[in-house]
């Protein structure tokens, strides 16, 4: 639909800027080019597939430069739409090849070496437009004859009449051949906006003011613009006259895009995206990001909009010292956003971590992928092997001053334990994490050597004890029972691999308080090699033993088989996997129910719109059931010592439990592509039409 004149007048700009503007009759579109080329537009728009880019079979033509101009394609005198010319330049890349390949450019076979070199050249030109909501592809045929074919020069330009475009919207471009020969050239062109739709800023809220007319009906749309892929749409409503529509400063991203138009057929689409450099805008993107781990090896990055990152590995040790990357041996890697990555990795580890920067270098996301599915971190100690020629190869341990080379005279932790952790990689007790033919990574435990210390400090205490009275020894005795925490003994129903991963994050939480966890995702190697009624016997009873407290986390597969057990008295096997701790325990924890020695040794826990506590059988709610994460303040209060005062850090740390259970949480109820229930941009979000 043409564009009334006055619109463009205001868009553009009052006499003579309209007026200066080129004007094409007709409605067809054309092609030109430099003296001495030919060129053809073909009649019909070609599928956007660039392809794979493949080698030179000789001299090729490539465009190397776009130039774009604004016209006006005109219907009427005073009826036109705004139109984008575009000039691709031109030049000669590649060199001949032997005589025997030249007959490819269009020589004679039977002619020699010289007809070749001198034969025209000929290329197919692809231009691709992309301005939201449409996008399309032309294709140009471009002949260049021998006297213009210099290696490395220009020969000239090749121009296209026109792609249409509505005022304000973002015009992206992009040029290559067919076949591809190099890297695409792209441009991103801004047509002008509209004067009536302005944004501004009030504190915290942004502002979108319509100003149009009382009797206008207009339909306005929020969408996140996509370098790859379709634009997602956010919000839409259709809206009459005047409006000032508010945005919370939370929802801005640079992506963020508008679009008004008319409610009339075939109306002018008006698109502009405002945030593309608001700094605010810029820090949502990155506290939206997050990384999801897919597989040991394969991850991904869930956010918004493009993000110009690149990841690497790093190691985390325990105590708060800053992740240090592993660049090198290995290498920084570029981030797609949804686009699936993968580390050569042999074996997870709790302490490796990926850790994301943006173009300036700046350190903008952490994350530890694996430490909910293989628990806290741990007190190992990175070894990194070099190889080099003729089969030498060194040993460093990564510390926060650097890497310590094994065996060291220094006085760092890593060359004190030195001959030790030799001794563990040469018998097999450290874990191979990555290997090639440069090197190697090894994370060596040093528990033991740990508790070889402690053994003097505590003959140390012991003996000072001694010269205390009965009094003072109990007391101390009792300081550090209660330091080291209480016993905690999780059980679940491995109903899937998401509520696994629920689990595991629980867990990993629990542990940052003062509480020893077991569970019997941590422990699958023992599980295997005992069997799952073996190892929760002993388990069970070392809980009770130490005054610890066993908890039940129900869920519909853990009802499902309490159920069975209260009706049959026997589960048939099969069900459910080798490692489901779970059934195997019911044998042992149905005695303790029955017999009323359950109150004060276990309690029963389920999530929040996963179960109602209603649905546990009623023998189990004979101890306190708590749904997480709504009570959890009365949950960790449950899980203390039982005659332990109660902490005024409970709410505390109520909250630090919270906030690291919610992304699991969300990842469980919310899986990546489906939108949150109430979330949304805009006023109304969610309601849209």
């Amino acid at each position: 639909m043409p564009v009334p004149w006055f619109l463009l007048s205001l868009a553009l700009g009052r006499s003579p800027v309209v007026l200066s503007l080129e004007r094409l009759v007709g409605p067809q579109d054309a092609t030109h080019c430099s003296p001495g080329l030919s060129c053809h537009l073909w009649d019909s728009d070609i599928l956007c597939l660039p392809g794979d880019i493949v080698p030179a079979p000789g001299p090729v033509l490539a465009p190397t430069h776009l130039q774009t101009e604004l016209v006006l394609r005109c219907q009427k005198e005073t009826d036109c739409d705004l139109c984008l010319r575009v000039a691709v330049h031109l030049a000669v890349h590649g060199h001949w090849e032997e005589p025997e390949d030249e007959e490819k450019f269009g020589g004679a076979a039977d002619s020699g070496v010289e007809e070749p070199r001198n034969a025209s050249l000929q290329a197919q030109v692809v231009l691709s437009f992309q301005a939201y909501p449409t996008a399309r592809c032309v294709l140009l045929e471009v002949q260049v004859p021998a006297a213009l074919v210099q290696f490395g020069q220009s020969v000239g330009s090749v121009v296209y009449d026109c792609f249409e475009a509505a005022l304000g919207s973002e015009v992206r471009i992009w040029s290559y051949t067919q076949p591809r020969y190099e890297k695409e050239l792209n441009h991103t062109q801004q047509l002008p906006a509209l004067p009536w739709l302005n944004v501004s800023a009030d504190g915290d809220n942004v502002h979108l003011v319509l100003n149009v007319s009382e009797e206008q009906h207009f339909g306005l749309s929020l969408y996140w613009n996509q370098v790859q892929g379709p634009p997602k749409p956010r919000w839409h409503k259709n809206l009459t006259g005047p409006q000032i529509i508010t945005l919370n400063h939370t929802d801005l991203v640079p992506c963020l895009c508008i679009q008004v138009w008319p409610l009339e057929p075939d109306s002018v689409r008006t698109n502009i995206c405002p945030f593309r450099e608001d700094p605010r805008a810029h820090r949502n993107l990155w506290q939206a990001a997050r990384l999801r781990l897919l597989t040991l090896q394969s991850w991904l990055l869930d956010a918004p909009c493009w993000l110009p990152a690149e990841a690497a590995l790093c190691w985390r040790a325990p105590g708060g010292d800053p992740c240090q990357p592993l660049v090198p041996p290995l290498s920084w890697e570029n981030v797609t956003v949804d686009k699936v990555l993968e580390f050569p990795l042999l074996k997870g580890h709790p302490n490796l971590c990926v850790q994301q920067v943006n173009s300036s270098e700046k350190l903008q996301l952490q994350e530890c992928l694996w430490a909910d599915s293989l628990g806290p971190l741990k007190d190992d100690v990175l070894l990194l092997e070099t190889r080099g020629p003729q089969d030498n190869r060194s040993l460093c341990a990564l510390e926060p001053s650097g890497c310590t080379s094994l065996p060291s005279k220094a006085s760092t932790r890593a060359a004190r334990l030195g001959e030790y952790l030799l001794q563990d990689l040469q018998s097999g007790q450290c874990l191979q994490l990555w290997d090639d033919d440069l090197g190697a990574l090894w994370a060596c435990p040093t528990d033991k050597y740990i508790h070889k210390r402690w053994a003097l400090v505590w003959l140390a205490c012991l003996l000072f004890a001694a010269a205390l009275s009965l009094i003072l020894l109990l007391k101390k005795d009792h300081a550090k029972a209660a330091a080291r925490g209480r016993a905690a003994l999780l059980l679940y129903s491995a109903d899937d691999s998401g509520f696994e991963r629920l689990v595991g994050a629980l867990a990993s939480a629990l542990c940052q308080l003062p509480l020893r966890v077991a569970v019997d995702l941590w422990s699958r190697r023992e599980l295997s090699a005992q069997g799952p009624v073996a190892w929760f016997h002993a388990q069970r009873r070392q809980t009770l033993q130490e005054g610890g407290v066993v908890v039940l986390l129900f869920s519909p597969g853990a009802v499902a088989l309490c159920s069975e057990w209260l009706q049959d008295g026997v589960s048939g096997p099969g069900a459910h996997g080798p490692h489901d701790a779970f059934r195997a325990s019911l044998s042992c924890v149905l005695p303790d129910f029955l017999q009323g020695r359950a109150p004060g040794s276990y309690v029963g826990a389920c999530f929040d719109r996963l179960l109602h506590p209603d649905a546990v059988p009623a023998l189990f709610r004979t101890v306190p059931v708590f749904t997480l994460p709504s009570q959890l303040p009365d949950f960790l209060g449950a899980l203390q010592q039982p005659r332990a005062p109660r902490s005024g850090r409970l709410q505390e740390r109520a909250e630090q439990v919270s906030r690291a259970l919610q992304p699991a949480l969300d990842s469980y109820f919310h899986p990546p592509g489906t939108p949150a229930p109430g979330r949304g941009v805009g006023p109304g979000a969610g309601d849209g039409t």
